[in-house]
């Protein structure tokens, strides 16, 4: 019998990550009286020693609610902690430290909510035999082993409603707009939001665009009485032969090169290739922001239910898994530092060709 179990958020923030704390406390008080307590800041708080209680009191009242109350982090792993020794900087392992801090404060399972990097340390961590359960988040949506990942509904929401406000602007000064939305090597966030707002064009990092395509695209459209236009672009998007657009190096981090520009690239490009006004809007982080739709709610709240249930069942080092409307268990190491792409059978990749969306490639 399970009595207590640890609960993390980790990587970037999303919409629905308190939607998730609240099923797992919510499904361990109520279903099978196990206590839950959380880490606060990832990996972070669990090298620190830090546990802080999760009751149905105080989860009461977040499940709407963005971001995350336990704080998260993107940078801290106990495999490879910085330390100073003789004015440099060097990394130890202190996972077997992390392990006892667990064990101290009675926990008997972990739960981690995070992307491909979290998972992959949690699978790490389930290698030294910590009891494991993942569940996926990130608004990229490019986990491997699950169609959707808590968060990804959510962005697109967001990104959509962007683009609706856009179109009138576009439509007024007869502009080309460009939109670029996050989405380093996986362009689910720009292909969803542009088929849902009705994009004229879909730049994604799995397409190397070629933009006199796009250029003559849209103005084809143009002499057909579309007078303005709307392109997409996720932030990892290249042209044929070309390399993303980078917008700074940060050292010793876990991702050191920063994507960012590409919208501002393509809007000044298009400008010359069609002789036509362009702007660049640059989303960003607004996308990670603001409540969790229905859906997000929804699948954190089948999410949180399945990785107790699989915590009670004893089916640890496994990952949460949404596969056409079923919500499952796979091995962790599917997801663990694996990505998911859009593949050129992709239904969605096929049926935004089909309404004449312009990839340029």
């Amino acid at each position: 019998m399970i009595k207590k179990i640890a609960i993390l958020t980790g990587g970037g923030d999303c919409p629905g990550l308190n939607a998730t704390l609240r099923s797992v406390v919510q499904s361990c008080t109520v279903d099978h009286n196990i206590q839950v307590v959380g880490i606060p800041y990832g990996f972070k708080g669990l090298l620190e020693n830090k546990f802080v209680p999760l009751t149905l009191a105080n989860t009461t009242g977040i499940l709407s609610k963005g971001g995350t109350i336990l704080g998260s982090s993107n940078v801290d792993t106990p495999f490879r902690v910085p330390v100073k020794r003789n004015g440099q900087k060097e990394y130890e392992d202190r996972s077997d430290e992390v392990v006892e801090n667990l064990r101290e404060a009675r926990v008997e399972a972990l739960i981690v909510v995070g992307g491909d990097g979290t998972q992959a340390i949690a699978h790490q961590m389930a290698e030294k035999g910590v009891h494991v359960v993942g569940i996926p988040k990130t608004i990229d949506n490019d986990l491997n082993g699950t169609e959707f990942t808590i968060g990804f509904f959510t962005a697109v929401g967001t990104a959509v409603d962007a683009l609706d406000k856009l179109h009138t602007t576009a439509e007024s000064h007869q502009r080309i707009m460009v939109v670029e939305v996050m989405g380093r090597n996986a362009g689910w966030i720009a292909l969803f939001a542009g088929l849902g707002g009705d994009a004229d064009a879909i730049l994604i990092p799995e397409i190397p665009f070629d933009l006199a395509q796009v250029a003559k695209g849209l103005n084809d459209a143009y002499h057909a009485e579309k007078r303005y236009s709307i392109v997409v672009v996720a932030e990892g998007a290249k042209p044929v032969g070309g390399e993303q657009t980078v917008s700074r190096i940060i050292e010793d981090s876990p991702e050191p090169v920063r994507l960012g520009g590409v919208a501002h690239q393509v809007a000044m490009d298009l400008e010359k290739l069609t002789g036509r006004t362009s702007r660049a809007i640059v989303l960003g982080h607004l996308l990670r922001g603001g409540s969790p739709d229905a859906f997000d709610r929804i699948l954190a709240g089948r999410f949180g239910a399945a990785a107790v249930d699989a915590v009670v069942k004893g089916k640890f080092d496994t990952m949460a898994s949404y596969q056409n409307d079923t919500v499952s268990l796979v091995p962790l190491e599917t997801g663990a530092g694996k990505n998911r792409y859009v593949s050129t059978d992709s239904p969605f990749l096929k049926a935004a060709k089909e309404r004449g969306i312009l990839f340029g490639g």
